[in-house]
């Protein structure tokens, strides 16, 4: 039978930890988020009206994706799985057999005090965002079982195909083409129309290579131009900066992946206002992250993206909340650039080409 928690009928949303899964039944989108949204599809149908007429006169190529749907289902699940037992742990309640089954969770919470206990933890964190909506039921004999609602996964997979978008758009950019149009294709596919590109594997190839995104921790044995001139210490390598082109000397062994981000974006620090790129770890990346802080503290350590440097910040404390700023005399568009570069290295899964094709251009009269 399904267990009704603050008078809910079957379903129950709830949020667990850090805010990674949040209480929601059918609210409406802050009016600022709808507006942003309606702006940037505006935006996009005009791209890809101009492009359209474009591919028209000058020809070019069609490229479809398709996103990893099963990556993102099993990356759900596994953090919905390592937030379940970081909010249990914390809250002290005895429990066993935690694990992942049949696209949810399951555990058994011998104790109704327990059951009610990690009831009242959950709800107490909601925070009304659908797309992180969860049933919980009870199967009897203190069998709890938590998975993501069918609008929940689909507004998850939405996000997904939103980001990948973002991260087409800007590695295109990147990589020199200018003109283009990306939209969504259906529930889990990406359409990519490039005007007078005439060979659409030059652009694939650019997708063919997953970002890799980690954090290192930076060897002070040496200096590092000396390191660049002779021979690094064992485990070490020599990086450039992502803007300075400075040599760092930073450890071959990741404490961190880009696997463990869970969001990216741009901003501005809150004191100087200078251009920033933003993260957040998942519940996993939450808890490596202030292991490595806390076993670290004093020591700087290194954000790589594609081997380059682009923080060595000093870690002064431990950092427990999950999330963090990269700084580095950024403009807008570079903090704009990392950002979605990270958010590219943290996407579940990967992008599967489903076609290409070149088109011609209308015969002229």
């Amino acid at each position: 039978m399904t267990t009704p928690l603050r008078d809910c009928a079957t379903r129950l949303f709830v949020a667990l930890a850090m805010g990674t899964w949040i209480m929601a039944s059918a609210v409406a989108l802050p009016r600022a988020a709808l507006a942003e949204d309606t702006q940037l599809d505006k935006m996009r149908a005009k791209i890809a009206a101009f492009v359209a007429d474009k591919m028209e006169k000058l020809g070019g190529s069609r490229i479809v994706y398709k996103v990893d749907s099963d990556g993102l289902r099993e990356s759900v699940v596994t953090d919905l799985r390592d937030d379940v037992h970081k909010t249990l742990r914390e809250g002290r309640v005895a429990f066993s057999g935690l694990a992942i089954r049949d696209g949810g969770v399951e555990l058994n919470i011998a104790d109704a005090k327990g059951r009610e206990q990690l009831a009242r933890k959950l709800a107490s964190a909601a925070e009304e965002l659908p797309s992180r909506a969860l049933t919980v039921t009870d199967g009897g004999d203190g069998l709890v079982r938590l998975a993501p609602t069918d609008a929940a996964a689909a507004a998850r997979l939405q996000d997904l195909v939103e980001n990948a978008i973002a991260m087409i758009e800007q590695r295109l950019k990147n990589a020199g083409v200018k003109l283009a149009s990306v939209q969504p294709d259906g529930a889990d596919r990406i359409r990519i129309f490039l005007p007078d590109v005439m060979e659409p594997e030059r652009v694939t190839a650019v997708f063919a290579r997953k970002v890799k995104v980690n954090f290192r921790l930076i060897d002070l044995s040496m200096p590092a131009e000396r390191a660049q001139s002779g021979t690094p210490p064992t485990g070490t390598e020599v990086l450039p900066g992502f803007k300075d082109q400075l040599p760092y000397l930073v450890a071959k062994d990741s404490a961190l992946d880009g696997d463990d981000i869970s969001y990216a974006g741009p901003g501005f620090a809150s004191g100087t206002k200078e251009p920033i790129a933003s993260f957040r770890f998942n519940g996993r990346g939450t808890r490596r992250f202030a292991h490595v802080t806390e076993e670290n503290i004093g020591k700087p350590f290194a954000i790589v993206l594609d081997g380059r440097v682009i923080s060595a910040p000093v870690i002064r404390e431990t950092i427990t909340g999950g999330s963090g700023q990269i700084s580095g005399n950024f403009t807008l568009e570079e903090a704009n650039s990392v950002a979605m570069l990270l958010r590219a290295g943290s996407l579940p899964g990967h992008l599967d080409l489903v076609e290409q094709e070149v088109v011609q251009p209308a015969a002229k009269p």
